[in-house]
C-alpha cells in the first residue's frame, strides 16, 4: 500500500459517554505525532461540522488540555444524530463532503459513535471509493449499550457498568433504612440490549444489589412480574427491582408506553417514565413504600467512576485506528479480541468490516439470564468483572473535577 500523507478529521456521534473523549484523544494524539498526517482537524457536531464546514484545527490546542481528555465525560468535539441517506437515492449530502475533503486535503477519516455512527462510516467510505477519491476511513467504537457487532465489547460500557453497579449498591443500602419496608425500582438505560441492566447484577454478586432483574432479550409479563415482587417483599419486606427501559410484551410494545395488561387489573394508560410507571402498579397491587429511580443521563456521564481499563481501552482504540488507516486499512472498526482465561484478562485490538458492524445490535445471550427470565447468570459476571477495573488518577482543582478546556480554534 502506497504512502497516503493528508489532514484527518475526527468526529465524534450519537450518546456521548465519560470515555468517548478518552478514544478522540487516541486519535488526536496518534494523528499528530504522525508525519503522514499534515493537519488534525475535529469535526464540531459529528459530521455536521462536515457538511457546515466547521471544523477546529486540533494542532492549535495546548497538549496538556489534550490530554485532559481522557478524563472528561461528554463528547468534547460536539456530537449530533444526523443519519445521513442512501447515496444511490440522494447524493447531496456526499457530495458536500467530499467537497469539504478536497477543501482541506482530507485524507483519513475517524469517526467516534455507535452503530449509527458506523453506518455513517461505511456509507462515506463506499461513497469515496466509488468516485475514485483515495481516503481512508476508520470507524471508532463507542457505546455505554455494548450492542457493536463483533467485538468483545465496547468503550462506555465498562465505565457505565460500574456506576450502574455502584449507584445499586448505594441505593441497596439506603433502601433498608428503616423497619417499614420498601421496594426501589431502577430504570436502567438499554432500549434493545440489556447490557447496562444486567450490570447491576455486579451488586447483587457483591451482595448489595438488586432481587430482580429484568432485560428486553426476554418479553416481559406483568403478572409474573408482580408475583415476584410479592414473592421477594413477603420474604424480606424489602425488594430492589432493576429493569431495562426498553423492556416490552410479547406483542412487542414497549411496557413504558403500552397500557397494562387487562389481566393485572391496571387498564388504563400508564405513561412517562418506566420506573415510575411501575412503581405506581406495584404500590397499587402492594401497598408498600415504593420509590421509582431513573439513573438517566448520570450512568452515561459518571467520569468519576470511571474504569480504568476503559480509559485506557479507549485511547488504545482511536489509536489504533490512526495506525492502521497510517498502514493502509479503510473501511474498517476498531474491535476488542478478549480473553480470560482462568482469570487472566487479555484484551488486544482487531479489526471489523464496517459492512458487517453497521446496524447490527449484540444482545445478551440468553444463556446469561436465568430460567425465570428475572435475574442474570453467573457467566456475565465473569464477562463483565474485569472491564471494571482500576481507579484513574482524576484530575481536580479544589477537589472538583479538572475537565478539558479546548480553545476550538475553526480551521482556515
Amino acid at each position: 500500500m502506497s504512502t497516503l500523507k493528508g489532514a484527518c478529521i475526527i468526529g465524534q456521534s450519537g450518546g456521548p459517554t465519560s470515555v468517548i473523549n478518552a478514544s478522540a484523544y487516541g486519535v488526536i494524539d496518534a494523528a499528530l505525532k504522525d508525519p503522514n498526517i499534515t493537519r488534525v482537524f475535529g469535526a464540531e457536531h459529528g459530521i455536521k461540522g462536515v457538511l457546515n464546514d466547521r471544523l477546529f484545527d486540533m494542532g492549535e490546542e495546548d497538549p496538556k488540555e489534550l490530554e485532559l481528555l481522557k478524563y472528561t465525560p461528554s463528547s468534547a468535539l460536539g456530537s449530533c444524530r444526523y443519519k445521513i441517506a442512501d447515496p444511490d437515492k440522494d447524493d447531496t449530502d456526499y457530495k458536500r463532503i467530499l467537497e469539504i475533503f478536497k477543501k482541506y486535503d482530507v485524507r483519513y477519516f475517524f469517526y467516534n459513535g455507535g452503530n449509527d455512527s458506523m453506518d455513517t462510516c461505511n456509507k462515506i467510505s463506499k461513497y469515496m471509493q466509488k468516485v475514485g477519491y483515495e481516503c481512508r476511513v476508520m470507524g471508532v467504537p463507542k457505546t455505554i449499550d455494548n450492542d457493536l457487532f463483533g467485538t468483545d465489547h465496547c468503550p462506555g460500557f465498562a465505565s457505565a457498568a460500574k456506576y450502574i453497579a455502584t449507584s445499586c449498591m448505594e441505593v441497596y443500602k439506603d433502601a433498608r433504612v428503616y423497619d417499614t419496608g420498601l421496594v426501589a425500582v431502577v430504570e436502567i438505560m438499554g432500549r434493545h440490549a440489556g447490557w447496562l441492566t444486567a450490570a447491576s447484577a455486579l451488586a447483587t454478586y457483591k451482595g448489595a444489589g438488586p432481587d430482580l432483574i429484568y432485560l428486553p432479550e426476554v418479553d416481559f409479563d406483568m403478572d409474573k412480574f408482580l408475583a415476584d415482587v410479592d414473592r421477594v417483599y413477603a420474604a424480606n419486606k424489602n425488594c430492589m427491582v432493576a429493569v431495562s427501559e426498553g423492556v416490552h410484551y410479547a406483542d412487542g410494545s414497549f411496557v413504558s408506553e403500552a397500557k397494562t395488561s387487562a389481566t393485572d387489573g391496571f387498564g388504563h394508560a400508564q405513561l412517562g417514565g418506566l420506573a415510575a410507571m411501575l412503581a405506581n402498579v406495584v404500590k397499587e397491587r402492594t401497598g408498600a413504600k415504593v420509590r421509582g429511580i431513573e439513573l438517566s443521563l448520570l450512568q452515561r456521564c459518571g467520569a468519576h467512576l470511571a474504569s480504568k481499563r476503559d480509559i485506557e481501552e479507549s485511547y488504545m482504540s482511536g489509536a489504533e485506528a490512526v495506525k492502521n488507516a497510517v498502514a493502509g486499512m479503510t473501511d474498517k472498526m476498531v474491535g476488542f479480541e478478549c480473553t480470560r482465561d482462568g482469570g487472566v484478562y487479555t484484551c488486544k485490538p482487531k479489526l471489523l468490516n464496517l459492512t458487517d458492524v453497521a446496524n447490527t445490535e449484540k444482545k445478551v445471550p440468553l444463556e446469561w439470564i436465568n430460567a425465570d427470565h428475572n435475574g442474570i447468570e453467573q457467566g456475565f459476571i465473569d464477562y463483565a468483572l474485569p472491564l471494571i477495573q482500576g481507579e484513574p488518577d482524576l484530575p481536580k482543582e479544589d477537589s472538583l473535577p479538572r475537565f478539558a478546556r479546548l480553545k476550538k480554534v475553526l480551521a482556515k
